[in-house]
């Protein structure tokens, strides 16, 4: 029989690698270090999806069902690999729940980390309890409870969405854009003001970039439908005058300074390399790129090539993305792994 190919990570990208191979028949084996499958959309509770619109547990859940239902798959969670050694068609790994498999190839889908805004503190994240992230509200949606002020529960009659948190940073060492951040934040916007349509909502931006053919959908309607207000600026600092957050910085078209007090300030985060990339690293053997995050070879030979023969890698764990492209990484990453395969089975 055919070796398994084996997939670290559950989320969009290794959920979709692992349905790949198995309609064309291939086995794999996917290891998850949480608890249960989806990544970040369904462990961070995130809402609707960006373009979908698709809620994230019905979106996400329903790639989970089929993953798991399926018999050319077998999943292990909360595990991690905890050894990798062998060559291209006879790889032996060593899952740290105890089981020991013998793998053609493997697959990294191993994600992403959100930024922490602790590393942002005069943002005000940790200083006072109105001060949340995009996460915090993806999770209030989710929860059908709605969008309130952690501090007493009160709908907020005025919101400031921060972008750029922990992306487009130098001084944090976050020098990369987050890439969805402007798209999550107008979507989001629209979210609040569908919800709370007396709240006032306000989007502080160094630029826009809701690339593609999100800018209609998300930029311009946030702002002619749903009366969104963008103003750009580069935040000084959030603080409170006792009852109202405020927002300091200065108005870069106007070149002037500006105050406003609100009732919530939400930062939106930016994603960071997985935070056990270095440990991955070492364990398969594959290069990480200068900002941390997983190396991957020539676009124009194949995109899901990593710096060993026979591992691959999809989806957030090489740079931000986008839940769609890390799922169609994830499919690509499975052809890849399955080319690649090809000469070791002919010799066999």
């Amino acid at each position: 029989m055919t070796k398994p190919i084996l997939i670290v990570g559950g989320g969009p990208a290794g959920l979709a690698a692992a349905h790949a191979l198995a309609r064309v028949g291939q086995s794999s084996v996917l290891v998850e270090k949480a608890d249960r499958l989806g990544g970040a959309p369904i462990l961070s509770g995130y809402a609707k999806l960006v373009p979908s619109g698709e809620w994230a547990k019905d979106a996400i859940g329903g790639m989970v069902d089929r993953v798991v239902k399926d018999p050319l798959v077998e999943v292990h969670t909360g595990a991690k690999v905890a050894g990798f050694s062998g060559s291209p068609g006879a790889f032996s790994v060593q899952v740290s729940d105890g089981r020991s498999i013998e793998v053609g190839a493997a697959i990294l889908a191993t994600g992403f980390t959100h930024f922490d805004s602790v590393n942002k503190p005069e943002w005000g994240f940790g200083t006072f309890p109105d001060v949340v992230t995009t996460t915090q509200v993806e999770q209030m949606i989710s929860s059908g409870k709605g969008v309130r002020c952690p501090s007493d529960g009160r709908k907020p009659k005025r919101v400031a969405i921060l972008l750029c948190v922990g992306s487009r940073d130098r001084q944090i060492g976050r020098e990369w854009c987050s890439k969805i951040c402007c798209t999550v934040s107008a979507n989001m916007a629209m979210e609040i003001r569908e919800e709370l349509p007396d709240c006032h909502v306000y989007i502080y931006y160094m630029d826009i970039r809701t690339f593609g053919l999100y800018e209609t959908k998300y930029y311009w309607k946030s702002q002619e439908e749903f009366k969104v207000k963008y103003i750009k600026a580069r935040i000084a600092e959030v603080t409170s005058d006792g009852e109202k957050l405020v927002v300091k910085g200065e108005d870069t078209l106007v070149k002037r300074p500006i105050t406003i007090p609100f009732d919530m300030v939400v930062h939106a985060i930016g994603m960071d390399p997985n935070v056990e990339n270095a440990t991955i690293a070492s364990t398969f053997g594959v290069d990480l790129e200068k900002h941390g995050y997983i190396g991957r070879g020539n676009a124009y030979g194949n995109t899901a090539e990593t710096s060993r023969p026979g591992v691959f890698v999809a989806g957030a764990a090489t740079g931000p993305e986008t839940i769609d492209d890390s799922i169609a990484q994830g499919h690509a990453a499975a052809l890849a792994a399955l080319g690649f395969l090809q000469p070791q089975r002919a010799s066999a």
